[in-house]
């Protein structure tokens, strides 16, 4: 009679006996690991009261982030459409800003300038640090490396940052990894991370005479309340009142 062995469908090699020495937590660790690694079921069953709550706002969060995202593409397609006769449009909107205001015109070109800045700093940096990402991930031979790195992108877009994402990446890899090899990989991937906290307010601040942090509190107030819409309309708004606040400061303290 032929036996068949099945082995479990996921497996975690045991922990090194250096985990030990980690401080704080390293016995704790090591025993879950241990446990983990001789049964996963009855480790995940022991930490699962913990991770449900965990669990529910990352459903959360990756629901937001999924509606965040088509509206992205539904923006990009309406754009495409609009792109012929933008100058046509922008004309009309300049003409109707005149009678509006006697600085309606100022505040027009305010927001072309922030719609830029916003577009650089915020999808082109996320673009950036998803090339990066993407490029340590092939280099590594991380399974699933293009879904992670789209995640990467969409989350940098839309103000959640790609560190929920590489983060445990960078755990898993002490995990699965010789030392040496996940050494390398945390030390490429920790600045990647932490790329668009150095460049994004050096770009968005290009061209600008609004304060930068007056545009990343717009960025980011916006994209909480409005979601991707709000990633363009928060900057906008907070710029406009910032210069009518100046203007308003400048004639009352000459006055």
């Amino acid at each position: 009679m032929l036996e068949l062995e099945l082995e479990p469908a996921l497996a975690l090699p045991p922990p090194r006996e250096t985990v030990k020495n980690w401080p704080l937590i390293g016995d704790q660790i090591y025993q879950f690991w241990e446990l983990a690694s001789n049964n996963v079921g009855v480790a995940l069953a022991k930490i699962a009261p913990l991770l449900k709550p965990v669990g529910s706002s990352l459903i959360q969060i990756a629901a937001g982030a999924g509606s965040g995202a088509i509206k992205f593409f539904i923006a990009i397609i309406i754009a495409g459409f609009l792109y012929s006769p933008a100058p046509s449009l922008v004309d009309a909107i300049r003409k109707f800003s005149r009678s509006l205001a006697s600085r309606g015109e100022e505040f027009l070109q305010l927001a072309g300038a922030t719609v830029r800045a916003v577009s650089r700093g915020v999808i082109g940096i996320s673009a950036l640090q998803a090339f990066f990402a993407g490029l340590g991930l092939m280099v590594a031979g991380i399974p699933g490396a293009s879904l992670i790195t789209s995640a990467v992108l969409i989350l940098g877009i839309i103000q959640i940052g790609p560190s929920i994402v590489l983060i445990p990446l960078i755990i898993w890899s002490w995990m699965v990894m010789e030392t040496t090899s996940a050494l390398l990989f945390t030390a490429y991937m920790i600045p990647v991370s932490l790329l668009d906290n150095v460049l994004r307010p050096l770009v968005m601040g290009r061209g600008l005479q609004t304060p930068i942090l007056v545009i990343l509190i717009g960025v980011i107030g916006g994209t909480i309340s409005f979601g991707i819409t709000g990633l363009f309309l928060g900057p906008i708004i907070l710029a406009v009142i910032w210069e009518l606040l100046v203007a308003w400061i400048r004639e009352h303290g000459s006055a």
